[in-house]
């Protein structure tokens, strides 16, 4: 873990957390909430594929 960018707040201490979200365009918003939930569910696109299923038919002969 990088140490240099934590820092240690109480936890009724103003913060410029909602400045810094309202600052960035909604793109990068919804970028940056993709990004956690694909963290929070374990999603990742680049192994995720649709699932095949093959049934196997027999024709009758006519």
């Amino acid at each position: 873990m990088d140490k240099s960018t934590l820092s240690v707040r109480r936890l009724f201490e103003e913060d410029d957390e909602k400045a810094y979200w309202l600052s960035k365009t909604p793109l990068e918003r919804l970028e940056a909430l993709e990004t956690m939930r694909q963290i929070l569910y374990g999603y990742d696109p680049a192994t995720t594929r649709l699932q095949r299923v093959f049934t196997i038919v027999e024709r009758t002969q006519r």
